[in-house]
């Protein structure tokens, strides 16, 4: 009774004028970001956190949201027409999508992926709403070891589900963290590692290097990747949306496959929307009649992971509002816009800020009903965007993004910093590191020192805290197999390598 009491409030406070305008702002920029390649939603979130100084709190965050899960989306549409994935989310759909549309039945796909990411994020929705209120009151029993624990458990669920090599993933973690601490200590405010550097002293903002290791290093990557990509089916026109009975019929066991896999993946750290697709697409070509359909033209193909990108970009808000920790870079970036509005995230933000909480959670039921009417219509205009040639697009979005950058702090020096982790970002690409981790523990990295901080200091310095408090140990224990069984792999590779140099 309480959950439908929280919900009807949500819904009075989503469909306030100032949050229904928020909404409808951040699922058309979201599927903007989406459908032009090169931007990325961690790169737009950082750029437009500048611009959420002026606006409420809850009308902030329901943007911020609306961009996070609207570029879902509209990577979609760039996947199916003109196989350029817009987001990295949407790599997979243009396996099959691209192929539908080059039999001209570009217009069923474009509906089963609308169709698919509405479900997954309805359902999703509903998941925020029912498993909020229980994890709450679950992390209230945390104290600053378990939180502590926690947060190791994400750093290490992030070395585990990122791609290649576990011993980078764990690298750009150490980096992450090595970052949070420049600046100042947080107990003695006794200057570290900012080498008499006054613009340092405050230490790194996060926008700065999100801003550069996401925005410019991912504009860097495109110029030299060549930036005039095939762009015949665009010239086409999309005539009839409507997918045949038989393409619902397919497309339906896959859609709630979808659904519910990337809800679960959505919830843990390190995972998100990006995991989430690749893995709805492997479980149906695994499960498939038929496999060799699979990249000649399959609804599934589309389907499913349209489905699990979005019901992941979803359910990753559970752990924010909850237990405030991001299991994602794009939710390590909501943590820092509701610091901006003075927001602690974690446990108490239900109890405090329940206008928040809940006006966020009913703003994504209206978003994505926004969503359907915005990108099914308007496929002609996205299509007309992309035409937009790469040599005008990428200056004007450097352009922004140093805008934004400069406006947080109004200094000059951030700009050339993000310059300078743009470089170390795209050099981060080229040698097959995934910069995600990176941001996830430059977020955590002050939570966690916090944390450790605390605990020793309520236990007299004594270390055994964390593994004496049971939530902690236990905690602790999952993170360790687990980085066992992400290792182990790896380590097993390595030694038949030896094995064979050495036979032959």
């Amino acid at each position: 009774m309480e959950l439908f009491a929280n919900l009807a409030h949500g819904f009075v406070v989503a469909f306030s004028p100032v949050n229904l305008l928020m909404c409808l702002i951040g699922a058309l920029v979201g599927t903007l970001v989406g459908v032009l390649p090169g931007i990325g939603t961690i790169a737009t979130v950082a750029m437009l956190l500048p611009i959420t100084f002026g606006l409420p709190p809850v009308g902030a965050l329901i943007m911020l949201a609306g961009i996070y899960y609207g570029a879902q989306y509209g990577g979609s549409t760039t996947s199916i027409l003109v196989n350029i994935p817009g987001e990295a989310t949407s790599v997979v759909t243009a396996l099959d999508g691209f192929q539908m549309a080059k039999q001209g039945r570009a217009g069923p796909a474009l509906a089963i992926a609308a169709i698919g990411s509405f479900f997954a994020g309805c359902v999703a929705t509903v998941l925020i709403a029912v498993l909020g209120a229980p994890l709450t009151k679950l992390a209230l029993a945390f104290g600053p070891a378990e939180y502590f624990s926690l947060m190791v458990l994400g750093l290490i669920f992030a070395v585990v589900l990122a791609k290649g090599s576990v011993l980078k993933a764990i690298a750009m973690i150490v980096f992450g963290l090595l970052l949070s601490m420049v600046g100042s200590d947080i107990e003695t405010g006794a200057s570290r590692m900012a080498f008499n550097i006054p613009e340092l002293a405050d230490g790194l903002g996060f926008a700065t290097v999100a801003m550069g290791v996401f925005g410019f290093a991912e504009i860097i990557r495109n110029l030299d990747a060549g930036s005039e990509m095939n762009r015949d089916l665009v010239q086409q026109k999309i005539t009839g949306l409507m997918p045949t009975r038989k393409d619902i019929a397919d497309s339906t066991p896959a859609i709630i496959r979808g659904t519910i896999l990337g809800s679960i993946l959505g919830i843990l750290p390190g995972g998100g929307a990006v995991i989430a697709s690749f893995a709805a697409y492997t479980l149906e070509k695994k499960i498939a009649k038929n496999p060799s359909r699979f990249g000649r033209g399959a609804i599934e193909g589309v389907a499913a992971p349209e489905s699990a990108n979005n019901a992941a970009a979803q359910t990753s808000f559970i752990p924010l509002l909850t237990l405030g920790i991001p299991p994602n870079a794009v939710m390590a970036l909501m943590v820092g816009a509701m610091t901006i509005h003075g927001i602690v995230p974690g446990p108490q933000v239900m109890q405090k800020q329940p206008d928040l909480v809940w006006g966020m959670i009913a703003s994504m039921w209206i978003g994505n009903l926004m969503l359907i009417i915005i990108n099914l219509p308007l496929v002609g205009i996205w299509v007309r965007l992309l035409r937009v040639p790469y040599r005008l697009m990428f200056p004007s979005i450097v352009i922004f993004c140093a805008i934004g950058i400069y406006s947080v702090n109004n200094a000059p020096v951030d700009v050339i910093l993000a310059g300078a982790f743009g470089l170390i970002g795209y050099w981060l690409i080229k040698h097959d590191f995934e910069p995600a981790p990176l941001l996830l523990g430059m977020v955590l990295g002050p939570l966690m020192e916090e944390n450790l901080r605390r605990a020793l200091l309520i236990s007299r310095g004594d270390w055994s805290v964390f593994v004496s408090r049971p939530l902690s140990a236990v905690l602790l224990a999952i993170a360790g197999g687990l980085l066992v069984l992400a290792v182990l792999p790896a380590l097993r590779a390595k030694r038949d390598e030896v094995f064979v140099e050495s036979e032959s």
